[in-house]
């Protein structure tokens, strides 16, 4: 009875159909999972496959930049300016060396290693992986050099390595035209990547400062390349799977000519103050000089806090005073003054006055003095630019007044940029009434007027606005803008840059060019001019105009004793002139501070400028020449 209750229980069609049903789910569960997983496969390996090939390249191929080699610069003749030189290093790296501390010793025998060096070494060995090469010491010397090299074979994981850094054979000569490189900074990285150029300066360790290369810092610094790499699971590199090789910068050429740069520097022979020379054809600067300067190359391998508080001195050699200087004009604007005075018909080419040492306003006691206390007498337009005499312009600038003066000194680019191609200049002061008023809230007077006739009151000039002032006399009214870079050289060729015209000043009567041109002459070769000391036995005609700068006010019944008078009170010595004078080649500036009379401190510097720009017209003539050479001169001298 049991066994027949227990065959009664069991159902064999329902088990065997709750077992389809659950194998049916079962296939059903794994069909559709394995569809997921195709479908997966399908995603990942035909749709997704570049993006995963590319994360998996990711991690096995590394693109490392190659820095591109920065371009070269020549002066105007082919001479070079900056240069790139091989810098050796001595690197190490740990993984290789059993014992780093004990090889570091070793290597202090060999060679002086200070602590901050070894401080430094060993702080990078424990931030840097150990398979990479850690800099212990840089800019080794070629004796280091040598001395390491002979005991190389003692120390496995140390190597000597070149990387190539800027160089400046000329020295404070040209840093202030060419500038230098330093290491980039984290604000300039930042501009870089704002500027989306991060491609460009991948591998960049150091850009440009100042002068010219930071002005053209894009053309001199080249395209970066890139090699891709395969490297391990550790970061390793195992193989070199490609290599595309950067675009070096392009070279530039200057319109500087090095002789006249070493020149003038050597004249001003550490004297603060600055000389600028400029083509009046087409606006090239021959030379830009400031004095005191310093040595480019301490910036570029990291200046010591030690150096850079040196060039903090109080004669500020980190000044560019050829355009950021700003000094009073002087004397050397009379001509201009003149010009204006004659397009203005205020005075005349036989126009003269009576000087009796002074001037003085109508119904006013003060005096305007001359440098002459006696005066010089019957004085007419040429005779006032040959002796420099302040009376005459004391009436002239009382005649023209204000308003006439500033606007036609603006034509001249007085008070305003020049657009040279640097970064560091300054728009210098050309008064106004307004500029007055704004500045100092204070209306303007007549006595103001007066002292601008001198080139003094608020009257400030750059010795560039000054030299491109002089260039515009002598192409009689031709306005360059002033460049620097006269051509560049990549790999499509040579470009020359072109001159860039900005303006043309024409005068109501065009003879008036000629009145001037002839009063500057007399400055430079009649007797009686106050440089024909300096320029008398020149084998070529010049012109110029001598300045004299007032620094300190001194009071009305006190005379002016230089040697009473503390040396950074001193008046300022300032020249301008052209040459040769019918067809002009070459027009400069000079400005030394406190040095006294401008005939006597800085035409010197003008007329050595002149007689090695020049030399090609002038070398190899004989004595005998020289005196045919001088007879010329003064025929033309009297026909004038």
């Amino acid at each position: 009875m049991f066994l027949n209750n227990r065959a009664s229980i069991r159902n064999p069609s329902a088990e065997i159909s709750l077992f389809i049903r659950r194998a049916l789910i079962a296939f059903t569960t794994v069909l559709m999972l394995v569809l997921v997983l195709m479908v997966n496969l399908y995603q990942i390996q035909i749709k997704s496959h570049e993006a995963y090939q590319t994360r998996a390249n990711g991690n096995r191929i590394k693109v490392i930049p190659v820095a591109p080699n920065r371009g070269l610069i020549f002066d105007r003749n082919g001479i070079l300016l900056a240069e790139n030189r091989p810098v050796h290093s001595l690197e190490l790296v740990s993984e290789q060396i059993d014992d780093i501390e004990a090889t570091v010793e070793k290597i202090s025998q060999i060679i002086s290693l200070t602590i901050d060096e070894k401080s430094q070494f060993f702080k990078s060995v424990k931030a840097q992986r150990r398979f990479k090469s850690i800099a212990l010491k840089n800019k080794l010397t070629s004796e280091q050099v040598a001395k390491l090299s002979v005991n190389l074979h003692l120390l496995p994981g140390v190597s000597i390595e070149a990387r190539l850094k800027r160089y400046y054979p000329f020295g404070a000569s040209l840093t202030h035209v060419v500038g230098y490189v330093a290491k980039i900074t984290k604000k300039e990285q930042q501009t870089i990547i704002d500027n989306e150029e991060q491609a460009r300066y991948a591998a960049t360790r150091d850009i440009g400062k100042q002068g010219i290369e930071k002005y053209y810092q894009r053309l001199l610094h080249g395209q970066a390349g890139y090699q891709e790499v395969e490297v391990n699971n550790r970061g390793r590199i195992i193989r070199v799977l490609n290599y595309h090789p950067p675009v070096h910068g392009q070279d530039l050429f200057l319109n500087i000519d090095i002789r006249l740069q070493q020149q003038a520097f050597n004249m001003l022979d550490g004297r603060r103050g600055a000389v600028v020379a400029i083509d009046p054809n087409n606006g090239a600067v021959l030379a830009l000089v400031t004095s005191p300067s310093y040595d480019p190359n301490l910036f570029v391998h990291g200046i010591s806090t030690k150096e850079y508080k040196k060039l903090l001195s109080r004669d500020k050699p980190l000044i560019n005073r050829a355009t950021l200087g700003a000094y009073p004009p002087a004397s050397t604007v009379k001509p201009l003054l003149a010009l204006a005075a004659l397009e203005n018909q205020v005075i005349s080419e036989t126009s003269y006055i009576q000087d009796p040492g002074w001037f003085k306003l109508p119904n006013v006691e003060r005096k305007f003095k001359d440098h002459l206390a006696w005066g010089h007498g019957k004085v007419n337009l040429y005779r006032a630019l040959e002796k420099s005499c302040n009376t005459f312009f004391y009436d002239l600038a009382y005649r023209l007044g204000i308003d006439k003066i500033s606007e036609f000194m603006y034509k001249f680019g007085f008070g305003d940029y020049t657009g040279i191609d640097i970064h560091e200049e300054v728009s210098a002061i050309m008064p106004s009434r307004t500029w007055k008023k704004n500045r100092y809230n204070q209306p303007w007077y007549i006595g103001d007027t007066i002292s601008l006739g001198i080139g003094q009151s608020y009257w400030t000039v750059t010795p560039l606005q000054l030299a491109n002032s002089v260039a515009m006399v002598a192409s009689n009214g031709k306005s360059f803008t002033p460049q620097i870079l006269g051509a560049s050289q990549s790999e499509n060729g040579l470009l020359q840059i072109p001159a860039q015209q900005r303006s043309n000043i024409v005068l109501n009567n065009n003879d008036n060019w000629r009145i001037i041109h002839q009063g500057m002459w007399n400055v430079n070769n009649s007797p009686g001019g106050t440089a024909f000391k300096i320029f008398k036995d020149a084998p070529y005609a010049s012109a110029g105009k001598t300045g004299t700068a007032q620094v300190a006010s001194l009071s009305e019944d006190v005379k002016y004793d230089k040697k009473k008078i503390k040396e950074r009170l001193r008046d300022n010595a300032i020249y301008v002139g052209y040459a040769p004078f019918q067809t002009p080649e070459i027009a400069i500036s000079v400005a030394i501070e406190n040095a006294g009379h401008g005939g006597s401190s800085a035409a010197p510097i003008a007329r050595s400028l002149f007689d090695i720009y020049l030399d090609k017209n002038t070398s190899g003539l004989s004595s005998g020449l020289l005196q045919v050479k001088q007879k010329n001169l003064d025929k033309l001298g009297q026909t004038l």
